[in-house]
């Protein structure tokens, strides 16, 4: 049986960047990368009617694809990076948003992620698995990511980094201001706040009454660590928020933050059960699992880039039935994805991020009213230094 089309177009767009040592690792990833998008499936057992052309018995697929899995030699330095530098590449100079944040897979292993917000949704510019029984981690578990991060971003970018309350370390701030990255960072109930005018305090002691917001001005952290402090006391939000951040506080410190939950929470939501269905994968050791997510995240870059094509084509009719885009820009390019299949039309040349941030999707009335929802205090109180 002769090679698929579209494993043989993909193969031929992914070798312009992608240049490893070996031409048969090439090969497998470039096949691998079809089989997932095709199969929309984590699990190596789904993959295999989309290689058959291979004409391989159902247990040597297996092997094959384990072996591929557990090879040393399949990085994301080789692999992932020169993907992502090519589809970031219209970013030069401008102004980024990432989240750091990790999740479970099955309570035994941790995936640690920094990923690019981009309509409304993210994708992963680096990550790891580590086998770990709890989402929290130490600054020394994931200072790799953060460079494997840095490495691919376009130059001169102004980035503000958005991680959740596990994250307030002082290495990752000192981290972050040696990189001259902006950031926000939910604080514990139990962080130190030593005020401006020397006072020491847990941010227990700094929240507000239900439906205010207090903003603290040049507030100290952690020993030495300069910054500023916004709590806020919503019934809508569940509990008080204490966000601390480089910037000056305001209002705008929430929004900002609030950035976070419509980005990397959706994307985990798209590896585990929305999208890829991880959690069926058969792989328990956290190197295959790390080499298993790089190619989903590969998937995930290629199915964004069809769905830009859609989109700029004026074809978004065609494939979302919403009278706005009700479908994340990764369900959408699986879906085009689909349509080229069944029509038999060829694979277009994949094109790069475009230069703007479109708004996020919506499916109904109900998630517009939810995303537009702008929250009022009825009193904000300002502490100055």
């Amino acid at each position: 049986m002769s090679p698929p089309q579209l494993y043989i177009q993909l193969h031929a767009q992914l070798s312009q960047w992608i240049q490893p040592k070996d031409k048969r690792h090439l090969v497998g990833f470039a096949e691998n990368v079809a089989a997932i998008l095709q199969s929309e499936s984590g699990c190596l057992s789904r993959w295999l009617s989309y290689l058959s052309h291979r004409d391989c018995k159902a247990r040597s697929h297996m092997e094959r694809l384990s072996y591929f899995a557990h090879n040393p030699k399949i990085t994301p330095e080789i692999f992932y990076a020169p993907l992502v530098r090519q589809f970031l590449k219209a970013w030069e100079g401008m102004s980024i948003l990432l989240t750091l944040d990790t999740s479970m897979l099955w309570d035994q292993y941790c995936l640690i992620a920094v990923c690019f917000v981009w309509g409304g949704r993210s994708f992963p510019l680096a990550q790891k698995v580590m086998e770990h029984g709890s989402a929290t981690v130490g600054y020394e578990d994931y200072q790799c990511v953060l460079e494997m991060a840095l490495a691919v971003l376009p130059p001169n970018c102004q980035v503000i980094l958005l991680a959740d309350r596990g994250f307030e370390h002082g290495e990752l701030i000192r981290w972050l201001q040696a990189q001259s990255w902006s950031w926000a960072i939910r604080a514990k109930s139990d962080l130190k706040i030593t005020l401006a005018n020397g006072q020491t305090r847990h941010v227990s002691e700094l929240l507000p009454p239900t439906d205010e917001a207090y903003l603290f001005s040049d507030i100290t952290i952690l020993k030495d660590i300069q910054c500023h402090l916004a709590t806020a006391n919503v019934s809508l939000a569940g509990e008080p928020w204490a966000v601390i951040s480089e910037e000056p506080a305001s209002l705008q410190t929430f929004k900002l933050y609030g950035c976070r939950f419509g980005g990397i929470e959706p994307h985990f939501k798209d590896y585990k059960s929305a999208g890829f269905e991880i959690i069926r994968s058969k792989l328990r050791n956290d190197e295959a699992l790390s080499c298993l997510l790089m190619l989903l995240a590969a998937a995930t870059i290629i199915a964004i880039s069809l769905a830009v094509i859609v989109i700029t084509q004026n074809r978004l009719a065609f494939l979302d039935w919403h009278g706005q885009r009700g479908l994340s820009f990764f369900q959408l390019g699986l879906r085009e994805l689909k349509q080229l299949c069944y029509q038999r039309l060829p694979l277009p040349t994949l094109v790069n991020l475009p230069r703007c941030n479109p708004p996020p999707a919506y499916a109904s009335r109900k998630k517009k009213e939810r995303i537009d929802t702008r929250i009022e205090f009825s009193k904000v109180t300002v502490f100055l230094s």
